[in-house]
């Protein structure tokens, strides 16, 4: 076999070796039944919230974001009077689909789970008095609990990959003031939004000259 033989059969190899089988960052949009469905069963697996199962379907699972991505969307919303999983619905919706999607989104968010409230509701009124049944839901709230630690921990690691000194210090000045000098979340997000925003405004005049 001659030398260039030898060449183009290695070649194939090379490719492989060099283009791994990786999914892509982005995944392509979802249709309306997709998103509908995406997020219904984001609300059935949301024991104690869902913020835990939404973050895993859209960036772990079916990469329709970035981690950060998912964090400014998610820092949007929070921000946004109402119940930030319903805003982020809405949000992500309307970002992949228009108005639309953002409907697709909301109604699967919240469709499922008010069906079988409202069961649970009729159930609870007969028998809420039960012993067994307190100590089952005392067990479900220390797992939501540990779900919701474990989701802002995902939620930190890119910042601190990044290991940006100013974020980390306003991130945890707006911890210390909330939560433990209990100040009012209303007093202090009209000072750490203007002074977020204009942080980020200078870094990154900053880096862009």
């Amino acid at each position: 076999m001659s030398t260039d033989s030898a060449a183009a059969a290695q070649e194939p190899d090379q490719e492989g070796d060099q283009q791994p089988d990786r999914p892509a960052v982005h995944a392509p949009p979802p249709g309306l039944p997709a998103l509908f469905l995406a997020f219904a069963r984001m609300s059935l697996a949301g024991f104690g919230g869902v913020l835990v199962f939404a973050r895993h379907a859209i960036v772990d699972q079916h990469r329709w974001m970035t981690a950060d991505e998912f964090n400014e969307t998610f820092a949007l919303c929070h921000f946004l009077p109402g119940p930030n999983i319903v805003n982020l619905s809405m949000v992500f919706g309307s970002r992949l689909r228009g108005i639309a999607g953002g409907v697709a989104a909301f109604t699967g968010l919240l469709l499922p789970p008010t069906l079988i409230m409202t069961v649970l509701a009729i159930i609870y009124a007969r028998f809420g008095d039960v012993e067994a049944l307190r100590r089952i839901l005392a067990g479900i709230s220390c797992a939501a609990v540990g779900l919701l630690i474990a989701v802002v921990f995902r939620m930190m690691t890119p910042l601190l990959k990044r290991m940006d000194v100013v974020v980390t210090i306003l991130m945890l000045g707006v911890f210390t003031a909330i939560g433990v000098f209990r100040w009012p979340l209303q007093a202090v997000l009209l000072i750490a939004i203007p002074l977020s925003i204009a942080l980020t405004y200078l870094m990154r005049r900053k880096v862009a000259a």
